[in-house]
């Protein structure tokens, strides 16, 4: 058992998840019950395909975005602030994700 009496969990990754996915993109869809998040490689001209699809629970949504942010901010007091990539301009593919 780990500190705080919760039982440490024993994760097995798969060795074809070893060397993960590359994405630079990303496009999010929901329902009421599910997050569904399509990660993407856009190389123009081909276009893009997904690399990961990863369905996930409003409540989990929420907890994965104050983690996200946590991180950020302990990467920016490490190694300086990230700034912002502008949304690529992609000449004939229209960008799954739209503002």
């Amino acid at each position: 058992m780990s500190k705080g009496g919760e039982k440490e969990v024993k994760v097995k990754f798969p060795d074809n998840l070893l060397g993960g996915a590359y994405s630079n993109n990303m496009f999010v869809t929901h329902t009421k019950e599910e997050f569904i998040l399509d990660y993407l490689m856009v190389s123009p001209p081909t276009g893009g395909t997904v690399t990961s699809r990863v369905i996930i629970s409003p409540g989990h949504m929420k907890r994965m975005i104050v983690a996200l942010q946590d991180n950020v901010k302990k990467y920016e007091d490490k190694f300086g602030q990230i700034d912002a990539a502008e949304e690529p301009k992609l000449q004939g593919f229209n960008s799954p994700i739209k503002h």
